[in-house]
């Protein structure tokens, strides 16, 4: 996913959460200056491979054998503690360092990469942690335009953003433990939050030609938001939407 493609998404995200987008693009620069280029080939050979895409909902502790099984762990935030604890490694964290970034810092001295992602909310977040990040295992991202060393390679919510990163490092298949859309514990933003994420991942899942089981129920509203936000080229059309969800 390059910038310009995703770009009306985001467009739609600031318009529906009246975000700024110049305070995105503070927090982007204030992480350009902290972080250095990031080569992809540091994530490690995600060819091809089963990657389990973990988020941090209650019941990834009953899931922990989708992302045992599979070949790559990409951790959404607190997930990483979740799966450590009980004896996964996890290859990659995703986070923007609201809740637990002493344990991105940890990963990457421990040589595990982590992306970091800096917007409008957090820029005190990322002038405090980064300086305490491994430089060369630290992936700087944005939801804005890239500069610098900072990327984007699509996605809003720390777990959508990490299978859009699996996806554009080439990843097989995307598998999902950990996951809930409709958790009623959340507050009303988190769960707007979340259905952004569900109408990322259908639009991924259809560039892809693949069927995420974790939107199984949701494809014809998610499709019906994406088509108001991208219009009809809401992604490849190789999915079959007569099978399932």
């Amino acid at each position: 996913m390059n910038f310009a493609t995703f770009e009306p998404a985001y467009e739609a995200i600031l318009a529906d959460f009246r975000f700024d987008r110049a305070a995105d693009e503070r927090a982007r620069d204030a992480a350009a200056d902290l972080a250095t280029p990031f080569d992809l080939d540091r994530l490690g050979d995600w060819e091809d491979e089963t990657v389990a895409v973990a988020g941090a909902a209650p019941r990834l502790a009953d899931e922990v054998a989708l992302a045992r099984d599979a070949d790559v762990v990409v951790a959404a935030s607190t997930a990483a503690d979740v799966l450590v604890d009980r004896g996964v490694a996890v290859d990659c964290m995703v986070t923007d360092l609201d809740k637990n970034p002493e344990t991105a810092a940890k990963l990457t001295r421990e040589g595990v990469p982590v992306a970091a992602h800096a917007h409008g909310d957090n820029i005190p977040a990322v002038r405090e942690w980064l300086p305490r990040f491994a430089d060369e295992w630290t992936l700087a991202t944005t939801q804005a335009a890239p500069a610098g060393p900072v990327r984007n390679t699509g996605g809003f919510t720390d777990g959508d953003r990490a299978a859009f990163l699996a996806d554009h490092v080439g990843a097989g298949e995307l598998v999902f433990p950990g996951w809930e859309f409709d958790d009623p514990a959340v507050d009303p933003m988190k769960a707007r939050k979340l259905d952004w994420a569900a109408r990322l991942l259908r639009w991924l899942e259809r560039r892809r030609g693949e069927r995420f089981s974790v939107l199984d129920g949701r494809r014809e509203e998610t499709d019906a938001a994406l088509r108001e936000v991208i219009g009809d080229d809401i992604g490849n059309e190789r999915v079959d939407d007569s099978v399932g969800g």
